[in-house]
This record gives C-alpha cells, sequence and structure tokens, in this order.
C-alpha cells in the first residue's frame, strides 16, 4: 500500500468505529501510527523514570571520581616524600629545642639581670634603676618585661645597647628614649629602655 492510499484510507476511518479491544482489526496505516505513539510514549516515560536517574548517578560519580582521583594524588605525593617530611620535622625539632634553650627559666632571671647591669657598668654607664615589670604570659612563652633607666654618654649608651643585644639569651629592647640630663651639660644623657626577655610557657603549650 502507498502513502497516498495510507492516507486517503486514514481519512475513511470513523472514530466511532474504532474497537480498542481490537486493535488487530485496525486498519495497517492506524496500527502504524498508534505503534510510533506508543513507542514515543514508552520511550519518554523510560527517560523521566529510569535513565534521567541514571545520569544523575553517573554525573555523580564522576564527580567522586575526580575527588578521589585528586586524594590519591595527593596521598600519593605525600607517601613519596615522606622520608624527606621526617628530616623537615626533625629539623624543626632541632631548631625548636635550641630556641627554648635561649630562653631563661625563673631561677636563670636574677643572673640575667645581674648580666645586663654589668654589661652597662662595663659600658660607662650609670644606672638610675633596673625593675623587673609584670609577666605578660601567651600560648607558648611568659614576656618578662624590665624597665631600665641609665645615664652616660651617646658612645657609652651604643655599646650597652649592642651588648644587651649579643647576649645569648634572647633579650629584646623597646620604647627608649634618650635625652640630656640638663641643658648645661648635653653631652650626658638619660635613657628610658623597656628590655624584654621570654620564657617557655610548658602550660600555656600543653
Amino acid at each position: 500500500m502507498s502513502l497516498a492510499q495510507s492516507m486517503e484510507s486514514l481519512k475513511k476511518i470513523d472514530i466511532n468505529d474504532i474497537d480498542f479491544n481490537n486493535i488487530g482489526a485496525w486498519p495497517g496505516a492506524l496500527k502504524v501510527i498508534f505503534g510510533v505513539l506508543l513507542f514515543v510514549i514508552l520511550m519518554f516515560l523510560g527517560y523521566q523514570f529510569h535513565l534521567k536517574d541514571l545520569q544523575t548517578t553517573l554525573a555523580a560519580s564522576e564527580a567522586q571520581e575526580v575527588t578521589l582521583r585528586s586524594e590519591f594524588s595527593d596521598k600519593s605525593f605525600r607517601a613519596a616524600n615522606l622520608d624527606a617530611y621526617k628530616q623537615q620535622l626533625a629539623e624543626i625539632e632541632e631548631r625548636f629545642g635550641t630556641l627554648i634553650r635561649q630562653l631563661p627559666s625563673d631561677t636563670e632571671v636574677p643572673g640575667l639581670l645581674e648580666d645586663i647591669t654589668q654589661m652597662g657598668l662595663n659600658s660607662g654607664l650609670e644606672f638610675e634603676s633596673i625593675t623587673l615589670q609584670p609577666e605578660v604570659a601567651s600560648q607558648f612563652y611568659v614576656e618578662l618585661p624590665i624597665s631600665i633607666v641609665v645615664q652616660g654618654s651617646y658612645h657609652d649608651i651604643g655599646t650597652f645597647v649592642s651588648s644587651v643585644a649579643g647576649l645569648p639569651r634572647i633579650v629584646t629592647l623597646h620604647d627608649f628614649t634618650i635625652a640630656p640630663v640638663s641643658e648645661d651639660n648635653p653631652d650626658l644623657l638619660k635613657m628610658n629602655i623597656l628590655a624584654k626577655t621570654y620564657r617557655y610557657n610548658e602550660a600555656g603549650a600543653q
């Protein structure tokens, strides 16, 4: 049957004469159209209720694969460089131990004060006062401020500051002021300076 004949036969079909209980008796062209429509409906329903979920699952699996590949690459790199990391850790621990040894303990603070005083006297300075200030605690160390007031020449003050900076213990100098003691003697200077030393805060570190 040609296409023209099929179209002509469809025109002659009365919808009221169609028996939906006996599809086999339908004209061939109508059966083809019905089959195509049924196929399209089944494909649409299959996509909506099955293939669409599979695509979502596939996309999630692909994203998970990218994450796992990245984690695998990172862990492989770490494993390959484990010996280097261990060596770096040992070096850090050694440096940390060296720094800790540079921090005075409570029992060493009086000796540190004596060293600072002796350095000032050796530099030709006259001490007005050297006073321990209240401690300031942080997580890993305790700060021990020391207020120092001295008199001397500019050169003597420079020698003293240089000597303190060269101490084996960590001592930092802050907030200094220098001014002449009097207008009559501008070469005699008075210096107020805050020295800070530190000790390891074992309780805070733990």
